[in-house]
């Protein structure tokens, strides 16, 4: 498969390197498919949620400016495709939340380049309707097959959030993944918020949901039934890594489930949605326990941050400066 690398497009990105290990994840894709036991299985076709959904961080470039070091993320990205990973989404994980246009520019166009029937690449927009409505054109140009809305903090209702989703929809000619991390994201009235998820959904503009409200007790979960009620299960998707992944799976039959631990190991979390998959419970959730530690680790110190750290240590990748308004260093506890 060809590529021309573009120069204008990433002026910052020493062009041989990435070029190497770009074609390499290409030219290897076919036969890692291929020897890879149950991968006929394991990977369908991409309009499919019922699969592991890494969401890795985004390696940059050391000094002040920071650039994104797309050489690192593809050795990231061949790495978790060598565990059986092929759905990926750029999001909290990759400090999207804080990333510049003409960056958020670069890495539309890196990821198109890489999508095909194999691997599937959601980037993540907002999460203010400003930078929405800013990151529209792009994605229009771009043209991914999804985009998830990263969660809004922001004053909001559902009202405004709905026509805010609406236009930013119609604007980037795009279907969305909403993420719901909070029981406020879509306003203070929950029921509200929910009502205005289904309306999304049934109008075709939401097509998946990402779901990750932490509970002590994932199996009890009123606001989680509460969206069940009003959008298929087949749409929704467990959003809290490997954590609550079984829970979710067995008990709530939600379709898929993401993983930021599993960018460090994906054969883990590739033999876990397969054990569950096969209805062996019991050896995921001892699957699952071997996460424990890390996952542990993670909510101790900041998720995004042990990431990050984690990944220079167990796959090599150099993650590089830290992104600004995130220091991922570990010498203290995430504030």
């Amino acid at each position: 498969m060809g590529y021309e690398m573009n120069e204008e497009a990433f002026p910052h990105m020493p062009g041989k390197p990435w070029h190497r290990e770009f074609l390499s994840i290409q030219t290897a894709r076919p036969a890692l498919f291929s020897r890879l036991p149950n991968m006929g299985e394991f990977i369908q076709h991409t309009a499919s949620l019922n699969g592991v959904f890494a969401v890795p961080p985004l390696t940059r470039q050391q000094g002040k400016k920071r650039e994104i070091n797309f050489e690192e993320n593809a050795r990231l990205l061949r790495h978790m495709v060598h565990g059986r990973i092929s759905r990926f989404i750029y999001g909290g994980n990759a400090f999207l939340y804080h990333v510049i246009l003409a960056e958020y520019e670069q890495l539309l166009r890196c990821l198109s380049e890489m999508q095909s029937d194999e691997l599937w690449f959601i980037p993540s927009a907002g999460p203010s309707c400003g930078r929405l409505m800013n990151q529209a054109r792009l994605l229009r140009q771009f043209a991914p097959a999804f985009v998830m809305v990263l969660p809004c903090g922001n004053p909001r209702d559902a009202a405004g959030i709905e026509q805010g989703i609406r236009e930013f929809a119609e604007a980037a000619d795009v279907k969305l993944m909403l993420y719901l991390k909070d029981e406020s994201n879509m306003g203070s009235d929950r029921e509200a918020g929910l009502d205005l998820v289904r309306r999304l959904v049934d109008d075709g503009i939401c097509m998946a949901i990402k779901y990750a409200v932490v509970r002590q007790e994932p199996g009890t979960d009123a606001y989680l039934s509460g969206l069940l009620e009003r959008v298929d299960r087949s749409k929704v998707i467990s959003g809290m890594g490997d954590r609550p992944a079984v829970i979710h799976l067995r008990d709530w039959k939600l379709t898929g489930f993401t993983t930021g631990s599993g960018c460090l190991m994906p054969r883990l979390s590739s033999d876990l949605l397969l054990a569950w998959r096969a209805g062996h419970f019991a050896e995921a959730e001892e699957i699952r326990t071997q996460f424990l530690g890390l996952e542990d680790v993670r909510d101790a110190w900041g998720p995004a941050r042990v990431l990050h750290q984690a990944g220079e240590l167990t796959t090599k990748c150099r993650n590089g400066s830290d992104s600004a308004f995130c220091f991922v260093a570990l010498d203290r506890p995430a504030d």
